[in-house]
């Protein structure tokens, strides 16, 4: 028994777990009686496998042989059925044992966040806290930082992150960091995650590669250019330039950055390139609108011997939508499951119901939302909702409308777009309606934020805003540009705006949306013709896309503006979208 264990030891060890599992069944038919140190690693074969139902047999063995006492067999066993994804059976196990250690624990707590159970995971680290049995052991608190985030409860995360300063608590280790740098670019807060990765290198705590993916999403979803290019210098100095899972992560930086050509030489100079690295192009293009040039890249993905995936058509889908590419998009939907035997989810259709919708297609968009296989859910409603706002279809947009609003009665976009519709077409009082439910109800828009770095410092605007402390300055900006736009034939566009008011209070309002403020702020702090790149938090409005065009031709500025959807790049008076977005 001392051979064959040894053996399924090294089996498990070196990661061939299926063979793990063939030299157990070979042990079995030769007749050999399982012990305690026999079930460990074929029990951690199964969870790398996640084969459940081999490891509910092997469940069964242990009972038979009378080693369900053995506190490594359990935890093996709660861990095996947490990461088979049975909570039910690891707590039975769980409950059952007679002896439990702190792996035992933290198996159970992590099976629970992994499964989306963060309160069962809070209510047992709390027990262990009762009973004295956290102290310094780093992995539970790592675990439970990580549950209070996948629950959304960041001020959580930070309190017990925070807490780990302490005397006689566990120290932080780069684990640790991780999660919070992750967690924080998880909710949007990207720049307190970059911070985060300044203070741990202050700290002395040497990151992973996988710590630079989590600053390389953060520098995206800031839309930080010079802090991307630093992140890179790094990667480059660490020598994880040839990490794959780094460098793909790299060209995601680039793109969402706005620098398509930075994440393309990224991308040339690969030796080897994986699905990944190629979606990533792809969507690179999609959001900056080259719908072609995606689909070029998807043809030498195909000629590389590249397999697509799901992600893959959710990319092209997406670059067709944004191109206006309709019979592309329909061929690339075909294809899916007649050529590649990928069933279509229901991002796919979402993508679809876009596509269609955009390009004025309502009744087929409308029925593809309806021939969904399952419920649709909130998205594809609004994808026809704003196609519905486009073109100006009440009766469908009503008829989505009512959907969004049945699924997430909380979520203020569907009262608002509703709105725009009515007020599109005329039916101000319909308009006010729905404003007025809106606010009955309670719910609450998110306003309108733009975010511009300058001199390494990020600046932020709101509607109306008045607290920045060069307000005044940027208020006789955007007079001096209202002027040179009107001279050169800038009409203002006041349909969206509330009837109930003047036409100069309406001008008014528009001239001070958070994208203009942040515009005209850009233009007072940096040097005649250099370029802008503004980062909102909402999709474009009609109005700010055609005086951003107007600004970018008065004062020979390239405008880079990336929102809620897409890139736009503004110069001499066009944008790179071509007006449809």
């Amino acid at each position: 028994m001392f051979s064959w264990n040894r053996r399924l030891a090294r089996y498990v060890k070196a990661g061939q777990h299926e063979k793990t599992i063939e030299l157990y069944q070979e042990m079995q038919q030769k007749g050999m009686s399982p012990d305690n140190f026999t079930f460990v690693p074929v029990l951690n074969a199964c969870a790398s496998l996640r084969a459940l139902e081999a490891g509910r047999k092997g469940h069964e063995e242990i009972i038979q042989s009378g080693c369900e006492a053995d506190v490594f067999v359990g935890n093996s066993l709660v861990d095996m059925y947490s990461k088979c994804g049975s909570m039910e059976d690891a707590c039975k196990v769980f409950n059952n044992m007679p002896s439990r250690d702190v792996v035992t624990w933290n198996a159970m707590i992590l099976g629970h966040v992994k499964c989306g159970q963060g309160q069962k995971a809070l209510e047992l680290f709390h027990q262990m806290q009762q009973k004295g049995m956290l102290s310094r052991n780093v992995v539970t608190w790592n675990t439970m930082i990580l549950g209070y985030v996948k629950c959304g409860q960041g001020s959580k995360a930070l309190e017990l992150f925070q807490q780990m300063q302490q005397e006689g608590l566990p120290s932080r280790d780069v684990v640790s960091w991780n999660v919070m740098i992750f967690g924080h670019v998880k909710y949007g807060q990207g720049q307190k995650a970059l911070e985060l990765f300044r203070q741990m290198q202050e700290e002395g705590v040497q990151p992973t590669p996988l710590t630079v993916v989590g600053v390389l999403n953060a520098c995206a979803s800031v839309v930080s250019l010079e802090e991307g290019r630093r992140a890179h210098d790094w990667v480059i100095k660490s020598g994880w330039d040839s990490n794959v899972f780094v460098v793909n992560s790299l060209i995601d930086m680039y793109a969402k950055c706005g620098s398509l050509e930075d994440a393309l030489k990224v991308f040339n100079k690969m030796p080897s390139r994986d699905v990944v690295t190629w979606n990533a192009m792809i969507v690179g293009y999609a959001i900056h609108g080259h719908g072609k040039e995606a689909l070029k890249q998807f043809e030498q993905m195909r000629e590389e011997g590249v397999q697509p995936d799901d992600t893959t058509f959710v990319c092209l889908l997406s670059a067709c939508s944004h191109s206006g590419l309709v019979d592309e998009g329909l061929c690339f939907y075909s294809s899916m499951s007649t050529v590649y035997m990928i069933s279509a989810n229901s991002q796919h259709y979402t993508c679809m119901v876009d596509l269609l919708g955009r390009a004025g297609h309502l009744h087929e968009a409308e029925n593809m939302v309806l021939a969904m296989p399952y419920k649709p859910q909130v998205a594809a409603w609004m994808a026809l909702l704003g196609a519905c706002r486009i073109h100006g279809n009440v009766e469908m947009g009503e008829r989505a409308a009512k959907q969004v609003l049945e699924l997430e009665p909380e979520n203020a976009a569907g009262y608002v777009l509703l709105s725009n519709l009515y007020t599109a077409t005329g039916n101000r009082d319909l308009s006010e309606n729905i404003e007025w439910q809106r606010k009955e109800r309670s719910v609450k828009k998110h306003p309108g934020c733009t975010w511009i770095e300058v001199d390494n410092e990020v600046h932020t605007f709101v509607v109306d805003d008045q607290h920045h402390p060069q307000m005044i300055e940027i208020h006789a900006e955007l007079k001096r540009l209202s002027g040179l736009m009107h001279d050169a034939g800038y009409v203002p566009d006041t349909n969206f705006v509330l009837h109930d008011v003047e036409e100069e209070e309406k001008v008014f309002n528009l001239c001070h949306h958070s994208e203009k403020l942040a515009i005209a702020f850009g233009l007072i702090n940096s040097a005649p013709g250099t370029p802008l790149c503004i980062r909102k938090n909402l999709r474009v409005c009609r109005d700010c896309h055609t005086s951003t065009k107007f600004i970018s031709k008065v004062v020979g500025r390239a405008i880079m503006v990336r929102d809620a959807n897409c890139f736009h790049h503004f110069q001499d008076g066009e944008c790179s979208c071509r007006d449809y977005w």
